[in-house]
């Protein structure tokens, strides 16, 4: 079993308050008068705003109550604008005494440029290792260095449905955004059909997920204006994601899986990765599923068995998948048999 080092109780409560002051500033920059429209069993608000002769609709989040107090406080929140700035920085300088991992920062700069952007409040969910590294706020606890949390590519997944019906866009369009930070579009199947983008100097690359329920093409997601990989089992991956804060300059709000989903989505992924390179990656993936189940097991086991109930009914490709993993994980089978 592996070795788990908590975080201070300190750094947890302080990690928390910079997940609220983000949420609190993302909807403090809204301006325009909150409109509630209904999109078949889901409704969402927007803040409606005159552009030139035309009403822009700018996505705040779906009608939850959260979303609402949010609303709520959005004139009182304007007015707090510069303190809740100086009291972020304040708590990332203590994540950092405290022992937190920063985001590195190349990556904190690309995830900073596309949340100014709106990738995150419109959906966008990073998928992958770096939300893998950005659980330790999450979970409490330090996330080992080295192998398993060794970032490469920076993926980001939405789904299709949600960037049609949001009709809202990401501004400036991402490939304004990346062609500042340097980044080249890497050709893709057909013409005008780019799902991945790559750093000049850095080698970093940038890619678009969507979830696939069938046939895995290349779909085209409007809000985020990019065409992304379709991929089967991705659905179960991205449902009800989480938000969480990079620690990277005085934070930076993005959106991740949940951890417990992560899991289970790697125990699929890696019997999925055929052999040869995909063999490295399908031990980083059962590497890094052990490792938050053992963690959840032990604070959140019943988010981790709901999660494991849901992808074992899926159907039998699901539960072949998760079982030829776990055939090689006896640790984390007896724990998964423990709590279900």
């Amino acid at each position: 079993m592996m070795g788990m080092t908590p975080l201070s109780s300190i750094a947890m409560s302080a990690y928390t308050d910079l997940v609220r002051l983000l949420k609190d500033d993302a909807v403090s920059g809204v301006e325009g008068k909150p409109t509630l429209k209904q999109r078949g069993d889901k409704a969402y608000w927007y803040a409606a705003r005159r552009v030139g002769s035309a009403m822009r609709f700018f996505y705040i989040g779906e009608n939850t109550d959260e979303t609402r107090a949010r609303i709520d406080r959005i004139e009182a929140m304007h007015a707090t604008a510069k303190e809740r700035q100086a009291e972020r920085s304040r708590l990332v300088r203590l994540l950092r005494a405290e022992g937190m991992t920063p985001t590195d920062r190349p990556t904190g700069s690309i995830l900073s440029a596309m949340a100014d952007a709106g990738t995150f409040r419109l959906g966008g969910t990073i998928v992958g290792t770096d939300a893998f590294r950005l659980y330790e706020g999450e979970l409490g606890i330090r996330l080992p260095l080295g192998g398993m949390a060794n970032t490469g590519d920076i993926d980001i997944a939405q789904f299709e449905k949600l960037s049609v019906a949001l009709e809202d866009q990401v501004d400036p369009g991402l490939a304004e955004t990346f062609s500042t930070l340097k980044f080249n579009p890497l050709p893709g199947p057909g013409p005008g059909r780019t799902w991945r983008w790559a750093q000049g100097g850095s080698g970093q690359l940038v890619e678009f997920l969507t979830p696939a329920f069938g046939e895995e093409t290349i779909r085209n997601l409007p809000a985020l204006g990019v065409n992304a990989q379709a991929l089967n089992y991705l659905n179960f991956l991205i449902a009800e994601p989480i938000h969480a804060a990079a620690i990277y300059r005085s934070g930076v709000l993005v959106q991740v899986p949940r951890p417990e989903r992560y899991a289970i989505h790697k125990l699929i992924i890696s019997d999925r990765r055929r052999d040869g390179a995909g063999s490295l990656k399908a031990s980083k993936d059962r590497e890094q599923a052990a490792f938050l189940i053992e963690a959840m097991a032990e604070d959140r086991p019943d988010d981790l068995r709901r999660a494991y109930d849901t992808a074992m009914d899926a159907g039998p490709r699901w539960r072949e998948h998760i079982m030829n993993s776990l055939k090689r994980m006896h640790d984390t089978m007896n724990i998964l048999n423990s709590i279900s």
